[in-house]
């Protein structure tokens, strides 16, 4: 694996050893630790700064909001995906963390292969759950997406199905742009254009939309 191939993650807990033991088995297992950060504001201004492609965040963080420092994270940096990794399982807290643009949500039970493995997927654009959480987030999806009763979402045009189809295979706009010779700002407009038509609010749920209709799969 080149250097370039690395995946670049900042580590976000308010207790220092188990942080520093999170971030020395990632960088034991290949990954590239970049950063750490123990309360939301510093994970907001530390991320701006490196640029992690994976944010691990824990939701408690000695009496900050990690959930607003994802919302953070993800209004600087739409590029940057957050995995949620928490000693609550309660599944207020995994909604709220979702709506806020987290990826996933792991707890902290997870074991340090589960946990390298949920990273690598994250940084690749897929959300990553743990088991029994993936069809609670799944099912609220649905219930805000309407009624059974609600008009059908509006018809996406073929570019912005193409740009949602690799947008799903976790493609940053600059490589959407290169794979479709555009520029990465008209990647970005059909983001925000299918964003609005499908009435979703982050990157993070048009990842889950596409994944849900199949599209990553093609």
């Amino acid at each position: 694996m080149s250097e370039t191939d690395v995946i670049t993650v900042m580590v976000v807990d308010d207790h220092p050893i188990w942080r520093e033991g999170v971030a020395r088995d990632l960088t034991e297992r290949g990954l590239k630790v970049v950063a750490t950060a123990p309360d939301a504001d510093a994970a907001v201004r530390i991320a701006r700064a490196v640029r992690p492609q994976v944010v691990l965040m824990d939701l408690n963080l000695d009496g900050t909001s990690g959930v607003r420092a994802i919302e953070g994270i993800g209004a600087a940096l739409p590029e940057t995906r957050v995995l949620v990794l928490s000693a609550s399982g309660e599944h207020a807290d995994v909604l709220e963390a979702v709506k806020a643009g987290a990826t996933g949500y792991l707890v902290k039970s997870a074991s340090a292969e589960e946990l390298l493995a949920a990273v690598r997927r994250t940084a690749e654009g897929y959300p990553v759950f743990t088991p029994g959480l993936a069809g609670l987030v799944l099912g609220e999806y649905r219930r805000l997406a309407g009624t059974p009763d609600a008009p059908q979402a509006p018809a996406l045009t073929d570019r912005e199905t193409e740009v949602l189809r690799l947008v799903a295979k976790g493609l940053t706009a600059k490589q959407i742009g290169e794979r479709l010779v555009v520029s990465h700002r008209t990647v970005e407009s059909h983001v925000q254009n299918t964003l609005r038509k499908l009435q979703l609010h982050n990157r993070a749920q048009l990842v889950r939309y596409a994944i849900e209709q199949g599209l990553a799969d093609e």
